[in-house]
């Protein structure tokens, strides 16, 4: 790539982990009023009318019964899988542990990108990867570490079950890439996960109390859509197209850092020492898990 497109790509990658990262924030405020599976469905399914619009006049993917079948499996990943094991394991582990297994992605990815992919990683890749999952534990344990034993093997199962569904979605999104749009990957991802969640969103809504619905969790649905769901997504996706899928993995471990700042930002929660230097930690982590000296191999 040239040294404008490594440029963009590295660009978009920071606006999707700035956008995911506030999105944990903006979840905290529409959860106040929706239910887990409302919230997603109420995402996906607003970006899903954004995208038939956009995808009815710049096109399409060419549906053919391969392309649709390996549409529909990233789909059932991520967001399908991803977000129902993370909903559910949340509710039988804690946010901290949950926080550290999810910063394991990186890892996976790496493994299965090497087995899968055949793509290579320098020694100074792998370390940035390690001393970044160092980060994290600064950063999410720096601040209540009597709480973090808690929570039940069940649940911590059902996280890591997110972390391969995350992982697999990676790999396949950059091999579709090769043949598939960004935008049509990520309009098709949408549309096909608010078909998946449409029957639990069906399930939770008549208990729903739509006259205590505030407008700050208004606001923060539309936020998630935007940002979270249609501007994230085109960004992560198009940066699987052009680095490997390690590399932008390792991007992930940098969103704690974003919901750390912003929560302390806007909803006052404060940091301790040891998690700022857990932050600091990560970001020096993400750049080198990224370095590329003068003997990587191109892609």
């Amino acid at each position: 790539m040239s040294e404008k497109n490594v440029a963009f790509t590295y660009l978009t990658l920071a606006l999707s982990i700035i956008f995911w990262g506030g999105s944990f924030i903006a979840t905290k405020i529409a959860l106040q009023s929706f239910s887990p599976f409302c919230l997603i469905f109420l995402r996906f399914s607003c970006a899903s009318v954004f995208f038939l619009l956009l995808l009815s006049r710049t096109g399409f993917p060419p549906l053919t019964r391969k392309n649709l079948k390996n549409l529909a499996l990233l789909a059932i990943f991520q967001p399908g899988l991803y977000f129902t094991f993370e909903t559910i394991g949340l509710q039988y582990t804690t946010a901290t542990k949950t926080s550290l297994i999810i910063a394991t992605i990186p890892l996976v990815v790496v493994v299965m990108s090497v087995l899968f992919l055949k793509e290579r990683i320098r020694p100074i890749n792998i370390a940035g990867i390690c001393i970044s999952l160092a980060g994290v534990s600064l950063l999410v344990f720096g601040g209540q570490p009597e709480g973090v034993a808690s929570g039940m093997l069940f649940g911590d199962l059902l996280i890591g079950g997110a972390v391969l569904s995350a992982a697999i979605y990676m790999l396949m999104a950059r091999s579709l890439g090769q043949t598939i749009t960004p935008v049509q990957i990520t309009g098709v991802q949408a549309i096909f996960g608010a078909l998946i969640f449409l029957p639990l969103f069906l399930y939770d809504l008549p208990a729903l109390q739509w006259q205590e619905v505030t407008t700050d969790s208004i606001i923060a649905v539309i936020g998630l859509t935007v940002f979270a769901t249609i501007a994230a997504f085109l960004c992560y996706n198009y940066a699987l197209t052009q680095i490997p899928a390690a590399r932008a993995a390792v991007f992930i471990n940098a969103i704690p850092v974003v919901t750390a700042f912003g929560a302390w930002l806007l909803l006052g929660e404060t940091l301790t020492m040891v998690q700022f230097i857990g932050g600091a930690v990560v970001l020096f982590a993400v750049y080198l898990a990224n370095h590329s000296g003068p003997s990587a191999a191109s892609t």
